[in-house]
């Protein structure tokens, strides 16, 4: 997952917060959005997209409200997850 040479978006992480906080509620997801905010500011860290993996992972029935209001999460979270390793 931690692909340090992936592009990610800043603006649409930021957004993605945004939306999260005003939908789902940051204290229901607080974890994530701290992950996030870590992701906005520093894209490039393979560490924190594996973090994020993780973090998304934990939380049980709440991906489904993410992913609703935070669509770009699963492309950020499935890049690379197709691709062959060898």
């Amino acid at each position: 997952m931690g692909n340090p040479s992936r592009v990610i978006d800043a603006q649409q992480i930021e957004t993605s917060i945004i939306m999260l906080k005003q939908y789902v509620g940051e204290d229901d997801i607080a974890p994530l959005i701290d992950i996030l905010e870590s992701i906005a500011v520093e894209p490039r860290n393979g560490a924190l997209l594996d973090r994020l993996s993780d973090v998304f992972g934990g939380l049980g029935l709440l991906q489904g409200a993410v992913l609703t209001y935070a669509p770009y999460l699963a492309t950020v979270l499935s890049d690379g997850l197709f691709t062959d390793t060898d």
